[in-house]
């Protein structure tokens, strides 16, 4: 592995960087205003921010998937939130060209790179939770199309034109089986979209998808009919690589500001910085942050080789969103009653890397696919 970037991913750092700094002083209103402004997913799409390693003709630059970590981390650093895009941007984006219809592919995917659109993607449902296997929205074929009916949670939610859903197609299948995917119109007919109100990641807009006899054209089934859980899900594999350098990045601003405040702040007539129970914890929290980088990165590299990284991508998974949150509780107890305050946004950056510990896959799920890829499934829970 080598651990020096191109030229071209060094770029692609820069441009990363401009961005973070134009949306770091929005970090606040954002939250407030529950949305990301359209134009910056655009100007995040202009310069190739979205979705990178998808191939040129959809939109994307053809790179690495290790850029695409790259940029979200880097990203991450001005908005936890806005790195979401980056985040479900690629996810998404690699299932519609890797399982949709050409013409499909062709309608969404350059819209999601361009940041003119956002596809979210509907896994986990209300009352499911991490049994992603057994879902409760149904799908069955209806005048040349399917009707669909039932529930979906979402990242995105209002707002998203379109989403990404699992649906069972045939109940004579156990778990896991006879399931399809989909993409959908949000807001076509047969569809209404109700808002979450999160303790974090509120700019995200989480919410809940009701398909009430909702039809969509046969063309918007992704992969082979019954085959969408084990088709789709193996790109789950990337996106927890993302969402650990995303946690990363939102650790590691803070943790830099952190330093800069104990090095200027007196007690005792010495900065904070010169005493061991202060400067230890940084010290021991910027070495769990560069194992935790690294560990994406060679995930990312793996995937990039065409070599098995599942279990990699689980560790990514649960491990990096719990060393940033621990991190970031770290550097608030030290900024004493100014991290504490609402002003600074230490605290919100804690309620929304804490997300991160459940959605999209818990810890629990994580470990027990850690030990099915290291063991066996008949030697692990």
């Amino acid at each position: 592995m080598d651990f020096t970037f191109t030229e071209s991913q060094q770029q692609f750092v820069k441009e990363a960087r401009e961005v973070a700094a134009q949306i770091t002083p929005g970090y606040k209103h954002r939250e407030a205003e529950r949305r990301i402004e359209p134009e910056v997913r655009r100007e995040m799409g202009a310069r190739g921010l979205i979705a990178p390693e998808l191939p040129e003709e959809l939109g994307g630059r053809g790179e690495q998937r290790l850029t695409s970590g790259l940029i979200t981390e880097e990203i991450a650093r001005g908005d936890f939130n806005v790195a979401y895009v980056q985040v479900v941007g690629s996810l998404v984006g690699q299932i519609l060209a890797a399982n949709a219809a050409p013409e499909v592919a062709a309608r969404y995917v350059p819209r999601i790179t361009s940041g003119e659109g956002i596809v979210a993607i509907g896994l986990s449902e209300p009352n499911a939770g991490s049994d992603a296997g057994s879902p409760s929205l149904t799908a069955r074929r209806e005048r040349g199309g399917w009707v669909l009916n039932g529930t979906k949670s979402m990242s995105f939610a209002l707002q998203a034109d379109a989403a990404v859903v699992f649906a069972k197609t045939d109940h004579g299948q156990g778990r896991g089986r006879g399931i399809s995917a989909f993409v959908t119109d949000l807001h076509a007919d047969g569809v209404e979209l109700e808002a979450v109100d999160d303790m974090g990641t509120k700019a995200v807009t989480r919410g809940f998808a009701h398909y009430t006899d909702a039809w969509i054209p046969d063309e918007n089934l992704l992969g082979a009919e019954g085959q969408g859980f084990t088709q789709v899900m193996q790109g789950f594999d990337f996106s927890r690589a993302l969402i650990g350098l995303q946690c990363i990045g939102t650790a590691a601003v803070t943790l830099e500001e952190t330093w800069e405040y104990t090095k200027d702040r007196v007690a005792f007539d010495k900065p904070l910085s010169t005493f061991q129970g202060v400067a230890f914890p940084l010290a021991e929290s910027e070495t769990m942050l560069a194992a935790a980088r690294l560990l994406c990165h060679l995930t990312l590299w793996l995937k990039d080789n065409g070599l098995p990284h599942t279990a990699q991508a689980a560790m990514c998974k649960w491990w990096a969103p719990k060393t940033a949150y621990d991190v970031i509780n770290s550097c608030l107890l030290l900024h004493g009653q100014f991290g504490y305050r609402t002003d600074k946004p230490i605290e919100q950056r804690l309620r929304d890397v804490l997300g991160l510990q459940i959605g999209d896959g818990t810890a629990q799920i994580m470990k027990m696919i850690i030990a099915r890829n290291i063991a066996g499934r008949a030697y692990a829970p």
